[in-house]
């Protein structure tokens, strides 16, 4: 079992072959190098953008008063839930998660298909009385291309094990 992750402060399972890395790309490179897999679950929220040209050192304020500013051209990050949908080494069951901030059920399910996932795990992030962030606790539908399963509130450790025996019940059958 092979974890990519980004930077956290959590200390990576037991058993668990963990990848650290820094950018959407370098996600990519280590995704593409863990293939093939029999399951990937993608609860990465990679940034949309990145810098065309990052800078090494710390960008300096102009001497003059009337500075116009600083531009910085965007490029987009590779997708990766997306690539991992059209590879020719495309996991059994592929998983993806949304964070929605407004329709949910209805984003979510066109995320699923247009990332060619079997599954979407989907949640409120902007509900001002009903925190996700930052909280414990969380909400979500499981969306397949068939069903839509809304599962109540409980520990996200709780939700974690839940999706973990979904996970085994779908893919040992």
């Amino acid at each position: 079992m092979t974890l990519i992750s980004g930077p956290v402060t959590l200390p990576a399972p037991t058993g668990v072959k963990c990848v650290s890395v820094q950018t959407a790309m370098q996600m990519q490179a280590a995704v593409n190098a863990a293939l093939p897999a029999d399951i990937a679950i993608c609860a990465a929220a990679v940034a949309d953008w990145r810098v065309a040209e990052a800078v090494k050192g710390k960008l300096k304020k102009p001497n003059h008063h009337n500075a116009a500013g600083i531009q910085l051209n965007l490029v987009e990050n590779p997708d990766i839930l997306a690539s991992l949908g059209q590879s020719d080494e495309r996991p059994s069951l592929l998983i993806g998660f949304a964070a929605e901030t407004e329709d949910v059920l209805e984003n979510a399910t066109a995320k699923r298909s247009r990332k060619q996932c079997d599954w979407i795990i989907a949640n409120q992030v902007a509900a001002t009385d009903d925190l996700v962030f930052g909280s414990d606790q969380n909400h979500i539908m499981l969306i397949s291309k068939t069903t839509v399963e809304s599962w109540p509130r409980m520990l996200k450790t709780e939700l974690a094990d839940k999706l973990a025996e979904r996970i085994a019940m779908e893919f040992l059958t």
